[in-house]
């Protein structure tokens, strides 16, 4: 081969990656670089934003105790959601394994069929069923005398915890499904011809193969969660807010850019730290799974 041709066939590769790359850099990382300029910018209800490089809004931030309490809401309600996730997501999983290929295949379509339909459209279903007096669920229950006033959901964090692990609940299931296919039934029929019980089967067999699924769905479910928008401002409306619903009503209500941008930055921010941060730790203690 001559030189010339070396010289092509080690320029292709960066030539079938950059439109790819132009895109990435024009459609992500330009914008993330304008956010995070932004929201060191100055604003003033009557001068608008100024271009001047400052940290009133980081300082603000930093020394509100509003924001400290809103960013632990939105942690708080994304660690509940991922658990709630796991809980029933995990067993779920398992039990899809187990089925034979038909009702594997049916059930898989039940579990992947939400993502089909719209977040918005998922969440008001809630709304629907739970919305005060007027939501179907509490009429029945208030008709059957079950209950004198209506359940709680609305305006609530149970009710945004609900609405999200509803909503996030196919990708805990489908992470915990793939790391059950390593998982080979025979050594369960194996530890219980030697006597094992179900419980010890679950503690010594089952969860430490499917751990791995169960921690990376985990930490998909709370990026996702601590993210979320439109389920939390259908829940929480405007009384609940949340770091992306405060984010939305400081660029679109006040129109206070600058600290919205840097709202949304700081959640960024956290964002990456923990999922890096958790990645890597679990990676190091399932080093053998991910070979």
């Amino acid at each position: 081969m001559s030189a010339a041709a070396e010289e092509r066939s080690a320029r292709a590769p960066w030539a079938l990656t950059a439109p790819a790359l132009m895109l990435f850099v024009g459609v992500l990382l330009i914008p993330l670089a304008m956010t995070v300029m932004l929201s060191f910018h100055d604003w003033g209800q009557y001068k608008g934003i100024e271009p001047v490089f400052i940290l009133k809004n980081w300082h603000e931030i930093a020394t509100d105790p509003y924001y400290a309490e809103m960013f632990w809401r939105t942690f708080r309600i994304a660690i509940l959601t991922t658990l709630l996730t796991a809980l029933l997501g995990a067993p779920e999983a398992y039990i899809l394994n187990r089925m034979s290929g038909r009702w594997k295949s049916f059930f898989l379509l039940v579990i992947l069929g939400p993502l089909l339909i719209s977040v918005v459209a998922r969440t008001l279903g809630w709304a629907l069923l739970f919305g005060g007096n007027n939501g179907l669920v509490n009429k029945l229950l208030m008709s059957l005398g079950a209950i004198r006033s209506p359940i709680p959901f609305m305006f609530t964090e149970t009710g945004m915890v609900v609405a999200l692990a509803h909503v996030m609940m196919p990708f805990m299931v489908l992470s915990v499904w793939a790391a059950l296919q390593r998982l080979d039934p025979q050594i369960e029929n194996a530890a219980m011809s030697l006597g094992a019980g179900p419980v010890t089967i679950i503690r010594r067999i089952i969860m430490p193969q499917i751990m791995p699924g169960v921690l990376s769905g985990a930490i998909i479910v709370f990026s996702l969660s601590a993210s979320a928008f439109a389920t939390p401002a259908i829940i929480g409306g405007r009384r609940l807010k949340v770091a992306a619903t405060l984010a939305y009503d400081e660029f679109l209500n006040t129109l206070n850019w600058p600290l919205g941008a840097a709202v949304a930055t700081l959640l960024l921010v956290a964002l990456v730290l923990i999922v890096v941060g958790s990645n890597a730790l679990i990676e190091r203690r399932y080093a053998e799974v991910f070979r």
